[in-house]
């Protein structure tokens, strides 16, 4: 069982900055790929960014430049540095975590992001 914990949301004024990470329980290099979600209030969750195995990445459109994610294996952790943060930024934000073959997909239980104007 993998077992993914969010860390580092928070209330922040709009243009600041917030680190997000996400502890997995096991090796992430074991994942087909990692990825960070956000789901507003009364919205879908949709996918905000993606590192794969082999290191690339790939970001929704309202995010790029301004959202980097990163992993570090031999922590176990993957980030989202999230810098000029808007108010439609405001979500949860979930770790998700998917398998080789079986694209078994793990989820964390989702870390709060709130941006002020």
């Amino acid at each position: 069982q993998v077992h993914l914990v969010e860390s580092g949301g928070g209330l922040v004024q709009a243009g600041g900055s917030l680190k997000l990470s996400c502890a997995a329980s096991g090796n992430i290099f074991g994942f087909k790929a990692m990825n960070w979600f956000r789901q507003a209030p009364g919205k879908q969750r949709d996918l905000v960014a993606t590192i794969t195995n082999g290191g690339s990445t790939n970001y929704a459109d309202s995010v790029k430049g301004r959202f980097t994610i990163s992993r570090d294996n031999a922590k176990n952790t993957v980030y989202l540095q999230m810098n000029s943060l808007a108010p439609e930024d405001t979500a949860v934000y979930y770790c998700n975590a998917v398998t080789f073959i079986t694209s078994t997909n793990y989820w964390g239980q989702g870390t709060q992001v709130t941006v002020s104007s």
